[in-house]
């Protein structure tokens, strides 16, 4: 049990995906202007990373390896990212059509976000078993969740700030976004 926590505090704090390993920062920064579709993205990531590191580990374990198929990894992985992203999307269409609107060009954006491909490969290259590969994708979509909320809600707060002209829009986000992931850094002695 001990290890699942720390896999947990690592995958969500440490080694955030978002922070510490730069991965998925289209959506970080196109869907962190409202807490609103924020929250929604990150729930979004948030079934589909878990959705997506459950079949992508089966696939591999029991198909790909079992057969010597490893160099149709990164297909089968897009493939596999792709059909959730869009069962996610007709989903949402259906029944919230709001966050749907919300999410915008942003929800077929995570079929090629990177952090989900990259999540997918960190767990089949750190070799976990299947708990762990649950644990460690629920955890890294549960700390992208967070840093997205997190710079969300910072995000609103520059909007009412007197911010210089040259620094304004994206120049502060990224400002922001920096000064965040050192935040995160902070957690690297823990484990």
């Amino acid at each position: 049990m001990g290890d699942y926590f720390v896999l947990a505090i690592s995958s969500i704090f440490i080694n955030n995906i978002l922070l510490a390993q730069y991965l998925g920062n289209c959506p970080f920064l196109g869907t962190s202007k409202k807490m609103e579709t924020a929250v929604g993205m990150g729930m979004a990531v948030i079934f589909v990373l878990v959705m997506a590191g459950i079949i992508t580990w089966i696939t591999n374990t029991f198909f790909l390896v079992k057969f010597d198929l490893e160099y149709l990894r990164t297909v089968v992985f897009i493939l596999v990212i792709a059909s959730l992203v869009q069962f996610v999307e007709m989903f949402l269409k259906k029944s919230i059509p709001a966050l749907y609107a919300g999410l915008g060009i942003f929800l077929p954006l995570i079929t090629t976000n990177c952090a989900v491909m990259g999540v997918c490969l960190i767990l089949v290259n750190e070799e976990y078993n299947f708990m762990q590969a649950l644990v460690a994708s629920f955890c890294y979509a549960v700390g992208f969740a967070l840093a997205l909320i997190l710079f969300a809600g910072v995000r609103e707060r520059i909007l009412l700030a007197r911010v210089p002209t040259p620094l304004q829009d994206t120049s502060i986000a990224l400002v922001t976004a920096g000064i965040l992931s050192l935040t995160f850094f902070a957690f690297k002695g823990m484990v």
